[in-house]
This record gives C-alpha cells, structure tokens and sequence, in this order.
C-alpha cells in the first residue's frame, strides 16, 4: 500500500511505473533488493572515505580507492537521475528532504575534479542509510523521531530566546576579560576572548587559553559554575515540552484539563472520573 503523501509522485501506468515500485518502495524483492544493494553501496563508499583520509592506507590503494568511489557515485547518479524520470512531480522530489541529501551525495566527488578535498563530503550520502526503516518494515519507529522533532519545533522560541541571551553573556564575559587581562594572556582581541568565554561557559575547557590574573580567574570560576546551569536550562525546555507533547487531548468535564491521556480514567489535576464518549450517549 502507498502513502497517500506520495500518492501523487507515483506514475500510473507503463515502464515508469514500475521502475518507481522497484526503487521507491520495498514491498516487491526487486524492490527489497535493490534497497538492501544501495545501502550495501551506502556503507561501501563511507568506509573508502574514511580509509582515504588516512595516509597510510590511502597511498598503499589509493588507486583502487579512486575507482571505487567514481562507479559507486556513477551508480548513485545514475540512480538519482532514474529517480527524477519517474516521479510524476518531479519538483516535489528533488526540492524534498531525501531529494536534497541524494543530490548532496554525489556532488562533492565531482566539485573534487577542481577542489580536491571536497570529496570527504561525500560522507554526507551515510544519510541515505535512513532508508532502512523502510527496507526492515520500520515505519512504526519513525514516529518516535516525529515525537522528538514535533518537542523541538514546540520549544524552538524558548530555545532561540536562551541562545539569544547565551550569545549576549558570552560577548559581554569575552570584552569584560580582554579589559581584565590587558589584551594579553592569549585574549588578544575581543572575538578570541569570547570564543573563551562560549569555551568557559560551555565547561569544555580546552586550556588553549586562561586567566592569569586574579580578578580574571575569579570571573573565570563563576562563568563555569554557571555553565552547569546554563546547560540544563535547554534540556529542561525540550523536555518539559516532551512531557507536554506526549500527553493525549482529553478534557476533564469537571475543571477543564485539557491534556489528559487518551486512555485516562481519572483527571490528572482533579481527580474527577473521565466520561467515556459511550457513557455520554
């Protein structure tokens, strides 16, 4: 059975038709097949990047690395090219999530004709293993992924906000300890200071650079302790956004909570008994 959200992609009669069965859908082997052979290619081509990013092994099979990866991406393109050929709104495919991550996929090797390195973003295509909640009839858990995204988009102005306050802490810290040490110590300007300071206040302490001053270590312990908390306060949003998200929409007759659970018997603020829709009538 289709999803009815990509309904209108799926051609209605002829060779295009079934070529979209085989390589949108797993619900024939030929279908299953080729799934299963494109994350094979998937896992392939993300292994052989990593291996040429170390010299060692690159410059023993560097040549067998070179032609793995073009027929691999030969294949990717060869495919995305077949992809846009068979959906009816082909616009909505290639302007869609998946859409995006197959074109990012393949072209970093070629922008790699004329800038070398960007072929390791070619890595980006490990996206693609997404596809193997379809291939293993996982769909079920992908609403739990909706769940976490659906938490997020719920707590994003909370979130902006924080980060908006973060941002203007971190600038006022970063100039206080360039005046504070002088410019010297390693804070030579004031974009270095506060890249101390998101590092301070962030607790992740890479000692690049530190106080040497005592009213400098001094705001250097308090940024610090306040990190602790700083970092809570995100977590704590998305999740009490979470909690709030996963409650179900019965209202209680008696004082009108709105959020109780679907399969509640008793209301979760007053204690009232829920009245089933049977009981009603």
């Amino acid at each position: 059975m289709q999803p009815k959200k990509e309904h209108n992609l799926v051609p209605k009669t002829g060779w295009k038709r079934k070529v979209f069965q085989v390589i949108y859908y797993s619900n024939t082997k030929a279908g299953r097949l080729f799934d299963i052979i494109l994350l094979v290619l998937i896992v392939t081509s993300t292994i052989i990047i990593m291996m040429e990013s170390m010299a060692k092994i690159d410059i023993r099979f560097h040549h067998q690395f070179v032609i793995l990866e073009w027929v691999i991406t030969g294949l990717f393109t060869i495919e995305y090219i077949l992809r846009i050929l068979v959906v009816r709104n082909k616009w909505k495919y290639i302007f869609s999530f998946m859409g995006i991550i197959d074109l990012l996929s393949i072209l970093p090797l070629y922008f790699s004709l004329f800038f070398p390195v960007t072929k390791f973003l070619s890595i980006i295509r490990l996206l693609r293993i997404l596809r193997v909640f379809r291939i293993l009839n996982l769909l079920d858990y992908m609403n739990d992924g909706q769940f976490i995204m659906k938490a997020l988009r719920g707590s994003s102005r909370k979130i902006y906000i924080f980060l908006l306050f973060i941002t203007i802490l971190v600038t006022i810290i970063g100039s206080m300890m360039f005046v504070i040490e002088g410019g010297e110590n390693g804070y030579t300007d004031i974009p270095t200071s506060i890249y101390w300071a998101v590092v301070t206040v962030t607790t992740v302490g890479y000692g690049d650079i530190s106080p040497v001053t005592p009213l400098g270590k001094l705001l250097s312990v308090i940024l610090m302790l306040c990190g602790y908390s700083i970092i809570a306060v995100p977590t704590g949003i998305i999740t009490a956004e979470m909690r709030q998200s996963g409650h179900g929409n019965r209202e209680c007759h008696r004082c009108g909570k709105k959020t109780n659970d679907d399969n509640a018997r008793y209301c979760k603020m007053c204690g009232e008994r829920m009245i089933d829709e049977v009981e009603n009538a």
